[in-house]
């Protein structure tokens, strides 16, 4: 699994947590919605740190919480 898969598969199950939809996470974040239409989708595999730190703000977590999860701990190696 790639990073660009583990954010996408972390912001969907904390979508799914708090019974959420990606376009009501976008304006709680204040994320522009093709923004994270196309991280969902795999479109763009590429997320910025500080996109990921206005998703937490919007669900109220720290960005430790956000990466706090199994998802990371199985991530291949990028570099090979």
């Amino acid at each position: 699994m790639t990073v660009g898969i583990a954010v996408k598969e972390r912001i969907l199950e904390l979508c799914e947590e708090r019974d959420l939809s990606v376009n009501k996470l976008c304006m709680i974040s204040g994320i522009p919605q093709s923004t994270l239409n196309n991280l969902i989708s795999g479109r763009n595999n590429s997320v910025t740190v500080s996109t990921i730190k206005k998703i937490c703000d919007g669900l109220g977590i720290s960005l430790e919480e956000f990466f706090h999860s199994d998802i990371f701990r199985i991530l291949e190696q990028e570099i090979k």
